[in-house]
């Protein structure tokens, strides 16, 4: 969790042209009125870091040091005229936004938030614990606490935060229709890894398939000591072993578009009544059914979130040196190589190369490990 220090004035970087410069009269009619012999700019005009156009100002409020290293800036707010709220999701300019007493604001975000230079693509993201100033139904969110458990991917080369706060992933796949994707699963599983999240991986529609042929899949993420549990929102098998994980903990579901995720949501908790659709039949890939993160208060305690539907998950702020410390079984193998600086994709006298030839490591996940390795760790 981020370490609090004490409040105090920081000097804060803004977001480019955060604020329009004033247009000032044209030199031609300077130039009619006075010739120019009124002309002070030489000594009155600086070019310097200081002034309405720098990219800085000082905020006050507390510094705080992310989990990534970073410096953030917490503004400080009354809270006296504030109350305490979970962001249930994210609606463009609006977030929807439930007090500690079960009532929902539209809340917008005070320009000071969405002003501050960032690498993030949202300011505000599901998830959030924020404080918000109330104005009838409506409020504006004042300032976003310190976060945990954040799943987050690069999109358009920022950092787009799909939720924050919870302590366990649901990583939904599907046994058929659309097929099922490990590669996808690895990402999702270095993700959990960075973050600090308890990944639980759950293949659906298992009533399509035969079990046994989904069984080397799941021995290799068991092996590694990830809990892999075949459902079916169709059948309802294995939704009472899912609702116990779900009781009481906040967890969010992702997976690709198509795979259930809406459907198993329904399963544990029929209150919900979340719109599902079917795969395409021309392209078997599934429909945006979900447009938006929405965290879900669950009837047997606890929170979960619906996330949209993602076909693509690249990483975020992760460089190749790190993606074997991220990898189970690639790991404890990393100090046997022969260089320390080994990147386990060429070199000789490799112990991870060994250990996939030995059989040991399994080949789709060393390949899995080398796709993230070259392309999606820049």
């Amino acid at each position: 969790m981020a370490k609090k220090k004490k409040k105090q004035k920081v000097r804060a970087e803004f977001r480019k042209n955060r604020q329009v410069r004033t247009r000032q009269r044209g030199l031609e009619q300077q130039f009619e009125e006075h010739r120019f012999e009124d002309d002070d700019s030489s000594r009155e005009e600086r070019v310097s870091g200081k002034g309405e156009l720098t990219r800085k100002r000082t905020v006050v409020g507390e510094a705080i040091e992310t989990e990534e290293g970073t410096i953030e800036v917490l503004p400080e707010v009354d809270e006296s005229i504030c109350l305490a709220g979970r962001v249930l999701s994210v609606r463009g300019l609006i977030s929807d936004v439930r007090a500690d007493d079960g009532k929902i604001y539209a809340c917008a975000t005070r320009r000071l938030l969405k002003t501050l230079s960032t690498d993030q693509r949202h300011v505000v993201a599901a998830g959030d614990r924020v404080l918000f100033r109330p104005e009838g139904e409506e409020g504006i969110i004042e300032r976003v606490e310190p976060r945990r458990g954040v799943l987050s991917r690069t999109s358009r080369g920022r950092q787009h935060i799909i939720v924050t706060n919870v302590d366990q992933i649901l990583i939904v796949a599907s046994a058929a229709e659309p097929d099922l994707k490990p590669h996808l699963i690895d990402r999702y599983l270095l993700t959990a890894e960075k973050a600090g999240i308890e990944p639980l991986i759950c293949i659906n529609k298992c009533d399509l398939v035969d079990l046994a042929t989904l069984q080397p899949v799941i021995g290799v993420f068991a092996q590694m000591g990830y809990e892999v549990l075949p459902v079916s929102a169709e059948t309802g098998l294995n939704a009472d072993r899912l609702r116990a994980r779900l009781a009481n903990r906040e967890s969010v579901l992702a997976g690709q578009s198509g795979v259930g995720k809406s459907s198993l949501l329904n399963v544990i908790d029929p209150g919900f009544e979340l719109k599902t659709s079917h795969v395409s039949r021309n392209t078997d890939k599934g429909r945006h059914t979900t447009t938006t993160a929405t965290l879900l208060p669950l009837s047997m305690g606890g929170y979960v979130v619906d996330t949209p539907g993602i076909r693509q998950f690249q990483l975020w702020d992760v460089v190749p040196e790190e993606v074997a410390g991220y990898f189970r079984d690639v790991r404890p193998l990393v100090s046997h190589c022969r260089f320390p600086d080994c990147t386990h994709t060429h070199e000789t006298d490799c112990a991870v190369r060994d250990a996939v030839g030995d059989g040991r490591i399994d080949l789709r996940r060393y390949e899995s490990y080398c796709h993230l390795f070259a392309s999606d760790a820049p």
